[in-house]
């Protein structure tokens, strides 16, 4: 089975890689180098799904019927700490990118040196400053202003879902609630940036039919 993964953004998201541009920004925002298109490593999805999906399971702890139930549906998708090739993850989550069409225009625009990389990235995104303020005097802090680039609310990224197994609709229930329940992400998440919304598509595929069926479980009626 192939599902996506779609992320869009409400509000400006940093999905930073680690590092900034030297008297440019401090904190960059992965993206391609060749198109300058932002994106999403596979990881960070991965480790968004996976925090919620701690949260789902401590919420469910009342129902100790269903704990082993549930971590176990949990490790069939994401794996668990020190899995062999036999008992690891059957989920892949790829790269989180931009709509084709939208690559395939950007790389013909390079292609034929209309646009650079740095102009694209530059279109999709912009630079927040911020800075901490002294709590006793009411000015900025000394060298604490921060520059961020951050994705631009209204960009939509999508991940391919690989299965190397059928997923039975237990997997699919857990993972549609894990998906719902990613309402941030991102650097500065919890100063005002990073509101997402995360859901699955796929031929066939009824997200929120799966949410529900996920609450017929944790009420024990499914």
């Amino acid at each position: 089975m192939n599902l996506t993964l779609t992320v869009k953004l409400l509000s400006d998201t940093t999905f930073g890689r680690g590092d900034g541009v030297a008297g440019l920004v401090d904190e960059e925002v992965e993206h391609d180098s060749a198109t300058g298109l932002p994106i999403i490593r596979g990881r960070t999805l991965k480790g968004l799904l996976v925090e919620e999906c701690a949260n789902i399971l401590y919420a469910l702890r009342s129902r100790p019927d269903l704990e082993d139930f549930n971590k176990k549906t949990a490790a069939w998708l994401f794996g668990s700490g020190g899995s062999t090739l036999a008992d690891g993850a059957h989920m892949r989550i790829g790269r989180g990118e931009l709509p084709h069409d939208l690559q395939q225009q950007v790389r013909y625009s390079i292609q034929t040196q209309k646009y650079g990389a740095a102009e694209i990235l530059e279109s999709l995104t912009t630079i927040r400053r911020q800075t901490a303020v002294d709590e006793e005097t009411g000015v900025p802090a000394d060298r604490s202003l921060r520059a961020s680039r951050v994705a631009l609310r209204g960009l939509t990224f999508r991940a391919a879902l690989d299965f190397d197994q059928e997923p039975e609709p237990h997997h699919l229930a857990l993972l549609a609630a894990c998906a719902a329940s990613v309402r941030r992400a991102g650097s500065g998440r919890n100063r005002g940036r990073g509101r997402v919304e995360i859901r699955i598509e796929g031929p066939d595929f009824d997200f929120d039919g799966y949410l529900e069926h996920f609450a017929s479980l944790a009420r024990g009626q499914a």
